[in-house]
């Protein structure tokens, strides 16, 4: 008697035993607004690495799950889908995708002890708060300008230099970056300005520009303002070489600027479709939608990282992963990634771009 009781107990404790709960990542990016495609690469990314992660037993035992803020790349926005977050119990933030968007909202993950990886916040400032629980999978402003500086300083040292910012925390940072390396290399820029982002019709800022004589355009910000910047700088009969950063780096920008935007250089992040090794993923995702790019990639990463320290930690402790992210190197489909004590990267890296006939490819 006493033996059966003890094992219909024993079961009844077995059946009542909660299951272990998913963790949930909250996904930080815009995907409404001018940069919406930006933002669908990289929910694609993250999106994929959680479903190849889970069919691989999770992270630390445990099955992840995304739960989406759309901050539509605006900093008030970005400040409210944090809150709600930290509201939630979301204690891990994979973004976010703008700058602006992650240096507003980065201040609620530090008070409220919440790790935050983005794939794609380049501005210093990102990592410089010293919040402990910041990281990001990709490289500084300050690092890709000095690639686009070292470019311009080479092949136009004797040239016309403008640059040009949207006044916005990536775009300004960018451009404050390309200022301080050309003249530290003795270039003074023939010509400094700043637009405001959002506006249809350039043709001050051009007139200007031919006036100065500028034979190299530098601009700081995204791909809707310099797409029609260059469309109506063609149709004004000016074509400068002009130089950006990533925010180009969708075929929206060859949408809007059209041919005009042939030879437009840009830094980005090395192409993680060159691996052998991601052929398998490349041709899923390229199967599922439209080409991937390395928002796509690098969001990927930016999941593979946070899982991986899980696992290496056997933790989902915030503070405890950022340890765990401090002390190892992590396999991910961008290379092996290790951080610093800000939560940059180690060895970051950055190539140089063109456009040409509506898709980019090396430059060199």
């Amino acid at each position: 008697m006493k033996r059966t009781l003890l094992s219909v107990l024993g079961a009844a404790m077995l059946v009542a035993a909660p299951a272990q709960a998913d963790i949930t990542l909250g996904l930080a990016v815009g995907i409404s607004g001018q940069l919406a495609p930006v933002g669908e690469q990289a929910r694609r990314g993250a999106e994929a690495a959680v479903a190849d992660i889970n069919a691989k037993g999770g992270a630390n035992g445990e099955q992840l799950k995304l739960e989406l803020g759309d901050d539509a790349c605006d900093p008030k926005q970005a400040v409210a889908v944090a809150n709600q977050f930290a509201s939630q119990g979301v204690r891990h933030i994979i973004g976010h995708l703008c700058s602006g968007a992650t240096l507003a909202a980065e201040d609620v993950y530090g008070e409220e002890g919440m790790l935050m990886v983005t794939g794609s916040a380049t501005n210093p400032q990102v990592t410089e708060k010293g919040l402990g629980t910041v990281f990001r999978v990709c490289g500084r402003d300050d690092q890709q300008a000095s690639v686009a500086a070292e470019f311009i300083i080479e092949q136009h040292g004797d040239k016309r230099v403008a640059v040009v910012d949207d006044k916005q925390a990536y775009g300004k940072g960018l451009a404050e970056e390309m200022t301080k390396s050309l003249q530290a290399a003795g270039i003074e820029p023939a010509y400094r300005d700043s637009l405001n982002a959002g506006e249809k019709d350039y043709t001050p800022l051009i007139n200007r520009l031919k006036d100065e004589r500028i034979d190299v355009l530098y601009y700081g910000g995204y791909h809707p303002e310099l797409g029609l910047i260059m469309r109506q700088a063609a149709q004004a009969g000016f074509h400068p070489q002009v130089i950006a950063a990533e925010g180009i780096a969708t075929p929206e920008f060859w949408a809007i600027a059209g041919e005009a935007a042939e030879g437009t250089l840009f830094t980005y992040a090395p192409d993680p479709k060159r691996n052998p090794e991601n052929a398998a993923l490349v041709e899923r995702l390229r199967k599922e939608g439209p080409e991937p790019d390395n928002f796509t990639f690098y969001y990927y990463a930016a999941v593979q990282v946070v899982a991986q320290a899980m696992d290496a930690a056997q933790s989902d402790d915030p503070e405890t992963l950022a340890q765990a992210l401090r002390s190892d190197t992590f396999k991910t489909i961008v290379g092996d990634l290790s951080f610093d004590e800000k939560g940059d990267l180690k060895k970051p890296d950055y190539v140089l771009y063109r456009w040409s006939n509506g898709a980019f490819d090396y430059a060199q």
